[in-house]
C-alpha cells in the first residue's frame, strides 16, 4: 500500500511538472509571436505617447507575483506624466488623469501589450490571475490567498468578465472601497473556480475568450456554455458583492447574474 501511494505521488508530481512545462512553452510561443506581430503597433503607440506628453513611454509598477514575489509590471503610460503615482489605485471611467492617447489605450486595452515582455521574462503567464498592486496585498486573506500560488497572467476569467472594470465604479461610492469589498471578492472567486482545476485546453479557451472580449464580444454569452457548462455563476453561492452588483444594476456582471439566477 505504501508503495502504491508513493507511486501515485510520483505520477501526480510528474503530471504537474509536465503541465508547468507545457504552460511555459505556451507562454514563450504566444508572447514571442505577439511581440513580433504587434511590433509596428508598439512603435506607433510609443511615438503617439511621446508626441502628446513626452517621456516616460512606459508605466512600471511593483506587483504581486507568484508566491507573493514582487516584480515590475510594464504598461504603456496612459496617465499624464504629471500625475505620477498619486491619486486612486484604480482607473475610473473618464478618469481626469487619462491623456487623449491614454483614453484610447484604456478603452482598447492596448496599454497592456508590454506585459508580453513580462511573460517572456517569466514573471507572468499568458493565462493567470491579474497581478494586484501592493496597495491591495491585504485583500489576499483566507481562501483568496491561494491565488498567489498561481503565476499572474494577461488573460483569465476575471479579465474576461471585468474587461470594462472602470464602468463598475459609481460616482457616489468610494472606488477603493468598491474594489475591496465588491469587485475583488467576485474576481477572486471567478479565478479560484478555474485555477483550482485548470487544464491546458481551458487555458487556450480563456486566451480565445479574452481576445474576443477585448474586441467587443459579450463575455456572458461567450462563457455561459463554453468553459463553464453551468454558467459563470456556478463558482459558488452569491457573495455579498455579487448581490450588491445585481441590485445596483451594474453593467456586464448584472446580466451574467441574471442569466444564471437559477445557479445562485
Amino acid at each position: 500500500m505504501a508503495l502504491f501511494r508513493q507511486g501515485c505521488t510520483v505520477s501526480h508530481n510528474s503530471r504537474d511538472e509536465g503541465n508547468r512545462m507545457s504552460r511555459r512553452l505556451l507562454d514563450v510561443i504566444v508572447a514571442g509571436a505577439a511581440i513580433l506581430f504587434f511590433l509596428p503597433l508598439l512603435l506607433f503607440i510609443a511615438l503617439a505617447i511621446f508626441a502628446e506628453d513626452g517621456c516616460p513611454i512606459f508605466f512600471s509598477q511593483t506587483r504581486l507575483g507568484q508566491g507573493g514575489r514582487h516584480f515590475q509590471l510594464l504598461k504603456f503610460r496612459k496617465f499624464g506624466a504629471a500625475a505620477g503615482t498619486m491619486g486612486l489605485p484604480v482607473t475610473l471611467a473618464d478618469d481626469p488623469r487619462l491623456t487623449r492617447v491614454g483614453r484610447i489605450l484604456e478603452k482598447s486595452k492596448l496599454d497592456e501589450l508590454p506585459q508580453f515582455w513580462n511573460v517572456l521574462q517569466g514573471d507572468m503567464s499568458v493565462v493567470g490571475p491579474r497581478p494586484e498592486s501592493l496597495h491591495f496585498a491585504d485583500c489576499f486573506v483566507g481562501s483568496y490567498g491561494s491565488l498567489l500560488s498561481h503565476k499572474p497572467g494577461l488573460f483569465g476569467p476575471a479579465q474576461v468578465f471585468f474587461r470594462n472594470e472602470s464602468a463598475y465604479y459609481s460616482a457616489d461610492e468610494d472606488p477603493e472601497r468598491t474594489y475591496r469589498q465588491v469587485l475583488f471578492p467576485i474576481k477572486a472567486s471567478l479565478d479560484l473556480r478555474h485555477y483550482r482545476r485548470r487544464s491546458l485546453l481551458e487555458d487556450l479557451a480563456w486566451i480565445a475568450l479574452g481576445v474576443a472580449a477585448v474586441v467587443g464580444f459579450s463575455p456572458a454569452r461567450l462563457v455561459k456554455r463554453s468553459v463553464w457548462p453551468a454558467g459563470p455563476a456556478s463558482f459558488g453561492p452569491a457573495s455579498p458583492g455579487m448581490i450588491d452588483l445585481r441590485f445596483a444594476g451594474s453593467p456586464g456582471m448584472a446580466s451574467v447574474v441574471e442569466e444564471n439566477s437559477d445557479e445562485l
